[in-house]
């Protein structure tokens, strides 16, 4: 088990904070801004196949 004596010492993490905060604070980045993206995509998507649907309709009754 791992004992910290202060908390500058745990966000040091002997000598390895950088990364490991920093690989914390990407991860967390990635996962905050992943459900944004999918949600405009799917709504991207779901306009482009309405689109599609209406064109296709439209040719077919020409």
């Amino acid at each position: 088990m791992i004992h910290w004596i202060s908390f500058s010492e745990f966000l040091a993490m002997g000598g390895y904070g950088l990364y490991v905060w920093g690989s914390f604070g990407v991860t967390a980045l990635i996962m905050a801004v992943e459900p944004i993206m999918v949600a405009r995509n799917r709504k991207a998507t779901i306009a482009r196949l309405r689109r599609q649907l209406r064109a296709e309709s439209r040719n077919a009754t020409e």
